[in-house]
Protein backbone atom coordinates (compact mmCIF):
# COMPACT_ATOMS: atom_id res chain seq x y z
CA UNK A 1 0.00 0.00 0.00
CA UNK A 2 1.56 3.48 -0.51
CA UNK A 3 2.81 4.99 2.20
CA UNK A 4 3.03 1.65 4.52
CA UNK A 5 6.92 1.74 4.16
CA UNK A 6 7.31 5.37 5.68
CA UNK A 7 9.50 5.56 8.55
CA UNK A 8 8.70 7.00 12.25
CA UNK A 9 9.74 10.28 12.40
CA UNK A 10 11.42 10.01 15.94
CA UNK A 11 13.70 7.12 13.89
CA UNK A 12 17.61 7.49 14.29
CA UNK A 13 19.97 7.44 11.76
CA UNK A 14 23.54 7.89 12.97
CA UNK A 15 27.29 7.28 12.88
CA UNK A 16 29.61 4.84 15.43
CA UNK A 17 32.59 4.93 16.97
CA UNK A 18 35.00 4.70 19.45
CA UNK A 19 37.47 6.81 21.32
CA UNK A 20 40.70 5.43 20.72
CA UNK A 21 39.33 4.70 16.58
CA UNK A 22 38.63 9.03 16.57
CA UNK A 23 39.85 11.07 19.14
CA UNK A 24 44.18 10.96 18.74
CA UNK A 25 45.13 13.47 21.46
CA UNK A 26 46.79 10.36 23.46
CA UNK A 27 49.19 11.70 25.28
CA UNK A 28 47.37 15.80 25.90
CA UNK A 29 45.27 17.40 28.75
CA UNK A 30 45.79 15.02 31.39
CA UNK A 31 45.04 11.70 29.91
CA UNK A 32 46.43 8.66 30.92
CA UNK A 33 47.80 5.42 28.72
CA UNK A 34 45.23 2.79 27.66
CA UNK A 35 46.32 -0.58 26.85
CA UNK A 36 46.02 0.67 22.96
CA UNK A 37 48.40 3.74 23.52
CA UNK A 38 51.25 1.32 24.00
CA UNK A 39 50.69 -0.96 21.13
CA UNK A 40 52.72 -0.62 18.07
CA UNK A 41 52.64 0.30 14.88
CA UNK A 42 53.30 -2.64 12.39
CA UNK A 43 53.97 -2.94 8.70
CA UNK A 44 50.24 -3.42 7.80
CA UNK A 45 48.61 -1.31 11.50
CA UNK A 46 48.83 2.11 12.26
CA UNK A 47 49.71 3.23 16.11
CA UNK A 48 46.64 4.86 18.17
CA UNK A 49 47.99 8.16 18.93
CA UNK A 50 46.31 10.20 16.27
CA UNK A 51 43.60 8.10 15.05
CA UNK A 52 41.47 11.05 12.47
CA UNK A 53 42.42 13.50 15.35
CA UNK A 54 38.27 13.98 16.11
CA UNK A 55 39.54 15.81 19.31
CA UNK A 56 40.35 18.68 17.43
CA UNK A 57 38.21 18.32 14.85
CA UNK A 58 34.80 17.69 15.89
CA UNK A 59 33.56 20.85 14.91
CA UNK A 60 34.17 19.48 11.34
CA UNK A 61 33.29 15.84 11.94
CA UNK A 62 29.65 16.84 13.38
CA UNK A 63 29.13 19.44 10.63
CA UNK A 64 29.83 16.84 7.68
CA UNK A 65 27.08 15.00 10.36
CA UNK A 66 24.89 17.23 10.11
CA UNK A 67 24.74 17.61 6.56
CA UNK A 68 24.06 14.18 5.85
CA UNK A 69 20.73 14.71 8.04
CA UNK A 70 21.87 12.67 10.52
CA UNK A 71 20.09 13.08 14.06
CA UNK A 72 22.74 10.41 16.29
CA UNK A 73 25.88 10.04 16.90
CA UNK A 74 27.56 7.29 19.25
CA UNK A 75 30.41 7.92 20.47
CA UNK A 76 32.72 6.22 23.81
CA UNK A 77 33.75 8.14 27.10
CA UNK A 78 37.37 6.93 27.74
CA UNK A 79 37.71 5.90 30.65
CA UNK A 80 41.64 6.66 30.94
CA UNK A 81 40.79 10.55 29.51
CA UNK A 82 38.77 10.76 32.75
CA UNK A 83 40.38 8.95 35.38
CA UNK A 84 44.09 8.61 33.98
CA UNK A 85 44.75 5.20 35.97
CA UNK A 86 41.10 4.20 35.91
CA UNK A 87 40.89 4.48 39.93
CA UNK A 88 42.08 7.44 41.17
CA UNK A 89 41.66 10.88 40.76
CA UNK A 90 39.03 12.57 37.71
CA UNK A 91 40.79 14.74 35.21
CA UNK A 92 38.65 17.56 34.54
CA UNK A 93 40.16 18.09 31.35
CA UNK A 94 39.27 14.93 29.99
CA UNK A 95 35.50 15.39 31.38
CA UNK A 96 35.29 18.58 29.34
CA UNK A 97 36.50 17.46 26.00
CA UNK A 98 33.32 15.73 26.32
CA UNK A 99 31.32 18.51 27.44
CA UNK A 100 32.48 20.12 24.40
CA UNK A 101 31.75 17.20 21.92
CA UNK A 102 28.04 16.66 23.21
CA UNK A 103 26.78 20.34 23.61
CA UNK A 104 28.26 21.01 19.73
CA UNK A 105 25.99 17.67 19.07
CA UNK A 106 22.99 18.67 20.88
CA UNK A 107 23.32 22.17 18.83
CA UNK A 108 23.03 20.63 15.58
CA UNK A 109 20.19 18.80 16.74
CA UNK A 110 22.19 15.21 16.94
CA UNK A 111 21.20 13.27 20.09
CA UNK A 112 24.68 11.71 21.36
CA UNK A 113 24.43 7.84 22.66
CA UNK A 114 27.51 7.22 24.99
CA UNK A 115 29.36 3.55 25.11
CA UNK A 116 31.24 3.31 28.31
CA UNK A 117 33.57 0.85 27.36
CA UNK A 118 34.83 -0.15 23.59
CA UNK A 119 38.30 -2.47 25.35
CA UNK A 120 40.68 0.52 25.78
CA UNK A 121 41.54 -0.75 29.48
CA UNK A 122 43.25 2.00 31.84
CA UNK A 123 46.99 0.88 31.61
CA UNK A 124 47.47 0.97 35.01
CA UNK A 125 44.42 -1.13 36.16
CA UNK A 126 45.78 -3.87 33.23
CA UNK A 127 49.29 -3.94 35.05
CA UNK A 128 47.95 -3.74 38.77
CA UNK A 129 44.50 -6.16 38.50
CA UNK A 130 45.15 -7.74 34.82
CA UNK A 131 41.77 -5.81 33.40
CA UNK A 132 38.58 -7.36 34.23
CA UNK A 133 40.03 -10.64 35.90
CA UNK A 134 39.51 -8.65 39.07
CA UNK A 135 36.64 -7.83 41.00
CA UNK A 136 38.62 -4.26 42.09
CA UNK A 137 38.33 -3.33 38.31
CA UNK A 138 34.74 -4.12 38.06
CA UNK A 139 33.93 -1.77 41.18
CA UNK A 140 36.68 1.11 39.77
CA UNK A 141 34.45 0.38 36.36
CA UNK A 142 31.37 0.74 38.06
CA UNK A 143 32.44 4.17 40.13
CA UNK A 144 33.56 5.60 36.54
CA UNK A 145 30.59 4.86 34.40
CA UNK A 146 28.64 6.06 37.42
CA UNK A 147 30.48 9.70 37.54
CA UNK A 148 29.64 10.01 33.47
CA UNK A 149 26.20 8.66 33.94
CA UNK A 150 25.35 11.55 36.78
CA UNK A 151 27.73 14.43 34.72
CA UNK A 152 25.60 13.49 31.36
CA UNK A 153 22.32 12.43 32.04
CA UNK A 154 20.98 15.57 31.32
CA UNK A 155 22.02 15.72 28.09
CA UNK A 156 22.33 12.11 26.87
CA UNK A 157 19.74 9.53 26.78
CA UNK A 158 20.41 6.50 25.32
CA UNK A 159 23.43 4.63 26.96
CA UNK A 160 25.35 1.14 26.46
CA UNK A 161 27.92 -0.60 28.41
CA UNK A 162 30.03 -2.70 26.58
CA UNK A 163 30.70 -2.46 23.07
CA UNK A 164 30.21 -6.10 21.82
CA UNK A 165 29.32 -7.43 25.05
CA UNK A 166 29.21 -10.94 23.66
CA UNK A 167 33.58 -11.22 22.46
CA UNK A 168 33.82 -11.21 26.17
CA UNK A 169 32.69 -14.74 25.92
CA UNK A 170 34.82 -15.62 22.99
CA UNK A 171 39.01 -16.18 22.64
CA UNK A 172 38.83 -12.18 21.77
CA UNK A 173 38.32 -11.49 25.23
CA UNK A 174 41.71 -11.35 25.92
CA UNK A 175 42.45 -8.73 23.60
CA UNK A 176 39.67 -6.01 24.96
CA UNK A 177 40.05 -6.90 28.81
CA UNK A 178 42.69 -5.70 29.97
CA UNK A 179 44.25 -9.35 30.40
CA UNK A 180 47.56 -9.07 30.19
CA UNK A 181 48.97 -12.30 32.06
CA UNK A 182 47.83 -16.12 32.46
CA UNK A 183 47.23 -18.60 30.23
CA UNK A 184 44.14 -17.97 28.52
CA UNK A 185 41.98 -20.61 29.37
CA UNK A 186 38.15 -21.56 29.60
CA UNK A 187 37.89 -20.36 33.24
CA UNK A 188 39.20 -17.29 32.73
CA UNK A 189 37.50 -15.85 30.19
CA UNK A 190 33.82 -17.16 31.78
CA UNK A 191 35.35 -15.44 34.63
CA UNK A 192 36.02 -12.02 32.88
CA UNK A 193 32.79 -12.34 31.08
CA UNK A 194 30.97 -12.68 34.15
CA UNK A 195 32.38 -9.97 35.47
CA UNK A 196 31.61 -7.65 32.91
CA UNK A 197 28.18 -8.89 33.40
CA UNK A 198 28.18 -7.71 37.02
CA UNK A 199 29.09 -4.12 36.04
CA UNK A 200 26.54 -3.92 33.37
CA UNK A 201 24.11 -5.26 35.88
CA UNK A 202 25.16 -2.69 38.65
CA UNK A 203 25.10 0.48 36.08
CA UNK A 204 22.11 -0.66 34.41
CA UNK A 205 20.42 -0.76 37.80
CA UNK A 206 21.78 2.98 39.02
CA UNK A 207 20.84 4.23 35.62
CA UNK A 208 17.31 3.06 36.07
CA UNK A 209 17.00 3.82 39.58
CA UNK A 210 18.65 7.42 39.73
CA UNK A 211 17.08 8.79 36.00
CA UNK A 212 14.31 6.90 35.27
CA UNK A 213 13.66 8.78 31.57
CA UNK A 214 16.87 7.56 30.79
CA UNK A 215 17.54 4.53 28.03
CA UNK A 216 20.13 1.84 28.38
CA UNK A 217 20.76 -1.25 26.34
CA UNK A 218 23.09 -4.25 26.13
CA UNK A 219 24.58 -4.63 23.06
CA UNK A 220 26.30 -7.98 20.95
CA UNK A 221 28.14 -8.24 17.61
CA UNK A 222 25.73 -10.16 15.90
CA UNK A 223 27.34 -12.91 13.67
CA UNK A 224 24.72 -14.80 12.20
CA UNK A 225 26.07 -18.53 12.32
CA UNK A 226 24.64 -21.15 9.71
CA UNK A 227 25.10 -24.60 9.37
CA UNK A 228 27.77 -25.63 6.70
CA UNK A 229 25.20 -28.46 5.55
CA UNK A 230 22.02 -29.93 6.84
CA UNK A 231 23.82 -32.08 8.95
CA UNK A 232 22.05 -32.81 12.06
CA UNK A 233 25.59 -31.85 13.93
CA UNK A 234 26.31 -29.28 11.69
CA UNK A 235 22.31 -27.52 12.96
CA UNK A 236 23.36 -28.67 16.63
CA UNK A 237 26.37 -26.64 16.45
CA UNK A 238 24.59 -23.79 14.68
CA UNK A 239 22.12 -24.04 17.70
CA UNK A 240 24.61 -24.06 20.68
CA UNK A 241 27.39 -21.16 18.93
CA UNK A 242 23.59 -19.10 18.49
CA UNK A 243 22.83 -19.69 22.74
CA UNK A 244 25.88 -19.14 24.14
CA UNK A 245 27.15 -16.20 21.95
CA UNK A 246 23.88 -14.30 21.45
CA UNK A 247 21.27 -15.50 23.44
CA UNK A 248 22.26 -16.40 26.67
CA UNK A 249 23.30 -11.96 26.78
CA UNK A 250 20.00 -10.72 25.56
CA UNK A 251 18.21 -13.20 28.01
CA UNK A 252 20.42 -11.55 30.98
CA UNK A 253 19.41 -8.39 29.47
CA UNK A 254 16.08 -8.77 29.56
CA UNK A 255 15.61 -11.50 32.25
CA UNK A 256 18.09 -11.06 34.63
CA UNK A 257 20.08 -14.03 34.34
CA UNK A 258 22.07 -16.41 32.57
CA UNK A 259 20.51 -19.02 29.98
CA UNK A 260 19.79 -22.48 31.15
CA UNK A 261 21.44 -24.81 28.81
CA UNK A 262 25.11 -22.55 29.06
CA UNK A 263 24.52 -22.82 32.99
CA UNK A 264 24.28 -26.50 32.71
CA UNK A 265 27.23 -26.58 30.62
CA UNK A 266 29.14 -24.72 33.21
CA UNK A 267 27.59 -27.00 35.57
CA UNK A 268 28.57 -30.70 34.21
CA UNK A 269 32.27 -29.20 33.05
CA UNK A 270 32.88 -27.47 36.42
CA UNK A 271 34.04 -24.29 35.08
CA UNK A 272 35.22 -21.86 37.77
CA UNK A 273 33.77 -18.11 36.75
CA UNK A 274 34.12 -16.81 40.04
CA UNK A 275 30.68 -17.54 41.27
CA UNK A 276 30.06 -15.43 44.39
CA UNK A 277 27.05 -15.39 47.02
CA UNK A 278 25.45 -12.39 45.70
CA UNK A 279 25.79 -12.09 42.09
CA UNK A 280 22.65 -13.54 41.04
CA UNK A 281 20.82 -10.76 42.91
CA UNK A 282 23.04 -8.46 41.05
CA UNK A 283 22.09 -9.91 37.72
CA UNK A 284 18.34 -9.88 38.96
CA UNK A 285 18.50 -5.94 38.79
CA UNK A 286 19.16 -5.95 34.78
CA UNK A 287 16.24 -5.09 32.65
CA UNK A 288 16.68 -3.34 28.89
CA UNK A 289 15.05 -0.66 27.35
CA UNK A 290 16.78 -1.87 24.11
CA UNK A 291 18.60 -4.55 22.77
CA UNK A 292 21.80 -3.12 20.73
CA UNK A 293 24.18 -5.04 18.34
CA UNK A 294 26.69 -4.73 15.62
CA UNK A 295 25.92 -6.59 12.25
CA UNK A 296 28.73 -6.42 9.27
CA UNK A 297 28.39 -10.87 8.01
CA UNK A 298 26.80 -14.03 8.74
CA UNK A 299 29.16 -17.04 9.55
CA UNK A 300 28.93 -20.60 8.43
CA UNK A 301 29.77 -23.91 10.67
CA UNK A 302 31.23 -27.46 10.00
CA UNK A 303 31.17 -29.24 13.00
CA UNK A 304 33.14 -31.78 11.68
CA UNK A 305 36.25 -29.87 12.20
CA UNK A 306 35.22 -28.99 15.50
CA UNK A 307 37.92 -31.43 17.88
CA UNK A 308 36.14 -32.79 20.45
CA UNK A 309 35.48 -31.43 23.87
CA UNK A 310 36.09 -27.86 22.44
CA UNK A 311 33.89 -25.31 24.42
CA UNK A 312 31.08 -23.82 22.39
CA UNK A 313 32.07 -20.29 22.69
CA UNK A 314 35.06 -21.95 20.55
CA UNK A 315 33.59 -23.76 18.06
CA UNK A 316 34.15 -21.08 15.36
CA UNK A 317 38.26 -21.15 15.83
CA UNK A 318 37.71 -24.38 14.49
CA UNK A 319 34.73 -24.83 12.02
CA UNK A 320 34.25 -21.68 10.33
CA UNK A 321 33.21 -22.47 6.16
CA UNK A 322 33.04 -20.17 3.74
CA UNK A 323 29.19 -19.91 2.19
CA UNK A 324 29.32 -20.45 -1.33
CA UNK A 325 26.10 -18.65 -1.65
CA UNK A 326 27.50 -15.15 -0.85
CA UNK A 327 29.51 -12.17 -2.06
CA UNK A 328 32.21 -10.80 0.18
CA UNK A 329 34.38 -7.81 0.89
CA UNK A 330 37.51 -7.32 0.19
CA UNK A 331 38.31 -8.58 3.86
CA UNK A 332 36.44 -12.30 3.06
CA UNK A 333 33.46 -11.41 4.87
CA UNK A 334 30.16 -12.37 3.71
CA UNK A 335 27.60 -9.98 2.25
CA UNK A 336 23.90 -10.92 3.84
CA UNK A 337 21.29 -8.77 3.87
CA UNK A 338 18.34 -11.32 4.21
CA UNK A 339 20.89 -12.16 7.42
CA UNK A 340 20.29 -8.99 8.66
CA UNK A 341 16.86 -8.85 8.83
CA UNK A 342 16.54 -12.24 10.04
CA UNK A 343 18.52 -11.39 13.06
CA UNK A 344 16.37 -8.19 13.80
CA UNK A 345 13.48 -10.02 13.69
CA UNK A 346 14.53 -13.08 15.61
CA UNK A 347 15.64 -10.77 18.33
CA UNK A 348 12.20 -8.78 18.50
CA UNK A 349 10.15 -11.73 18.45
CA UNK A 350 12.22 -13.63 20.43
CA UNK A 351 11.95 -10.80 23.33
CA UNK A 352 9.36 -8.21 22.77
CA UNK A 353 12.15 -5.05 23.44
CA UNK A 354 12.85 -2.89 20.58
CA UNK A 355 16.21 -3.67 18.80
CA UNK A 356 18.73 -1.12 17.45
CA UNK A 357 21.08 -1.91 14.95
CA UNK A 358 23.76 0.82 16.18
CA UNK A 359 27.01 -0.31 13.83
CA UNK A 360 26.50 -1.84 10.03
CA UNK A 361 28.84 -0.68 7.46
CA UNK A 362 31.61 -2.23 4.96
CA UNK A 363 35.21 -1.97 4.67
CA UNK A 364 36.79 -1.74 1.27
CA UNK A 365 40.13 -0.48 0.17
CA UNK A 366 40.34 2.83 -1.23
CA UNK A 367 42.67 5.07 -2.86
CA UNK A 368 42.17 8.93 -3.41
CA UNK A 369 43.40 9.91 -6.62
CA UNK A 370 43.53 13.71 -4.54
CA UNK A 371 40.82 15.29 -6.87
CA UNK A 372 38.03 13.48 -7.78
CA UNK A 373 35.30 11.54 -5.40
CA UNK A 374 35.89 8.17 -4.48
CA UNK A 375 33.58 5.65 -6.61
CA UNK A 376 31.81 3.40 -4.14
CA UNK A 377 29.48 1.44 -5.41
CA UNK A 378 29.96 -1.49 -3.47
CA UNK A 379 29.45 0.69 -0.39
CA UNK A 380 26.35 2.21 -1.19
CA UNK A 381 24.86 -1.65 -2.57
CA UNK A 382 25.46 -2.55 0.84
CA UNK A 383 24.05 0.08 2.99
CA UNK A 384 20.95 0.15 0.21
CA UNK A 385 20.07 -3.47 0.96
CA UNK A 386 20.52 -3.69 4.62
CA UNK A 387 18.99 -0.60 5.46
CA UNK A 388 16.33 -1.97 2.91
CA UNK A 389 16.19 -6.12 4.75
CA UNK A 390 16.20 -3.84 7.87
CA UNK A 391 12.58 -2.12 6.59
CA UNK A 392 11.54 -5.80 5.69
CA UNK A 393 12.07 -6.67 9.28
CA UNK A 394 9.64 -3.82 10.29
CA UNK A 395 6.94 -3.52 8.15
CA UNK A 396 6.25 -7.01 6.83
CA UNK A 397 7.91 -8.69 9.93
CA UNK A 398 6.71 -6.56 12.93
CA UNK A 399 9.85 -5.58 14.17
CA UNK A 400 10.21 -2.43 16.36
CA UNK A 401 13.25 -0.99 15.44
CA UNK A 402 14.73 2.44 17.48
CA UNK A 403 17.10 3.50 14.71
CA UNK A 404 20.41 2.48 12.59
CA UNK A 405 23.90 3.40 13.13
CA UNK A 406 26.41 3.28 10.57
CA UNK A 407 30.37 2.34 11.62
CA UNK A 408 33.14 4.51 11.01
CA UNK A 409 31.00 6.48 8.03
CA UNK A 410 33.86 9.12 8.21
CA UNK A 411 36.97 6.73 8.08
CA UNK A 412 38.85 5.58 11.10
CA UNK A 413 41.54 2.83 11.79
CA UNK A 414 39.75 -0.54 11.57
CA UNK A 415 39.55 -2.43 15.32
CA UNK A 416 42.91 -3.76 14.56
CA UNK A 417 44.05 -0.48 14.07
CA UNK A 418 43.96 -0.51 9.85
CA UNK A 419 43.51 2.82 8.16
CA UNK A 420 43.37 1.23 4.68
CA UNK A 421 40.34 -1.11 6.25
CA UNK A 422 37.85 2.22 5.19
CA UNK A 423 34.20 1.92 6.21
CA UNK A 424 33.30 5.77 5.41
CA UNK A 425 31.07 7.59 3.12
CA UNK A 426 34.28 10.21 3.93
CA UNK A 427 37.45 10.20 3.19
CA UNK A 428 40.35 10.96 5.60
CA UNK A 429 43.65 11.05 4.01
CA UNK A 430 46.13 9.49 5.85
CA UNK A 431 47.87 6.27 5.25
CA UNK A 432 49.22 3.22 8.40
CA UNK A 433 52.32 5.64 8.56
CA UNK A 434 51.69 9.15 6.98
CA UNK A 435 48.94 11.03 8.85
CA UNK A 436 49.34 13.38 5.58
CA UNK A 437 46.64 16.32 6.26
CA UNK A 438 43.16 14.12 7.26
CA UNK A 439 41.57 16.33 4.91
CA UNK A 440 37.64 14.83 4.73
CA UNK A 441 36.70 14.04 1.38
CA UNK A 442 33.48 13.04 0.93
CA UNK A 443 32.96 9.99 -1.33
CA UNK A 444 30.22 8.98 -4.09
CA UNK A 445 28.04 7.54 -0.71
CA UNK A 446 28.02 10.57 1.06
CA UNK A 447 25.91 12.21 -1.57
CA UNK A 448 24.13 8.65 -1.85
CA UNK A 449 23.30 8.79 1.47
CA UNK A 450 22.56 12.43 2.00
CA UNK A 451 19.84 11.77 -0.36
CA UNK A 452 18.80 8.91 1.42
CA UNK A 453 18.32 10.35 5.01
CA UNK A 454 17.30 13.57 3.52
CA UNK A 455 13.59 11.62 3.29
CA UNK A 456 14.11 9.86 6.50
CA UNK A 457 14.74 6.39 4.26
CA UNK A 458 11.32 6.34 3.05
CA UNK A 459 12.31 5.75 -0.75
CA UNK A 460 14.24 2.31 -0.17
Amino acid sequence: MEGSRKMPKDFFWGNSVSSMQTEGAWNIDGKGLSVYDVRPATATTSDWHDAIDEYHRYDEDLDWLQRLHMNMYRIQVSWSRVIPDGDGEVNQAGLAFYDRIVDAMLKRGIQPMICLYHFDMPLALAKSENGFMSRHTVAAFVRFSKLVIDHFADRVKYWITFNEHNLYFTDEVFNISGYLTGDKTTADMYTIFHHTMLAHAQISAYLHATYPAVQIGGMVAATPVYPATAKPNDVLAAQQINQFLYQNLNEAFVEGHYDHQVMTYVAEHQIDYDHQTGDEAILSQMHTDFLAFSYYQTLTINADLIPAGTVPNDYLNFGGAANRFLSTTDWGWGIDPTGFRTFITDLYNRYQVPVFPIENGIGCREVWDGKNPITDDQRIAYHAEHIKAMKDAMFIDGAKVLGYLGWGLIDIPSSHADIEKRYGVIYVNRSNHDLKDLQRVPKKSYYWLKSVLEKNGDEL
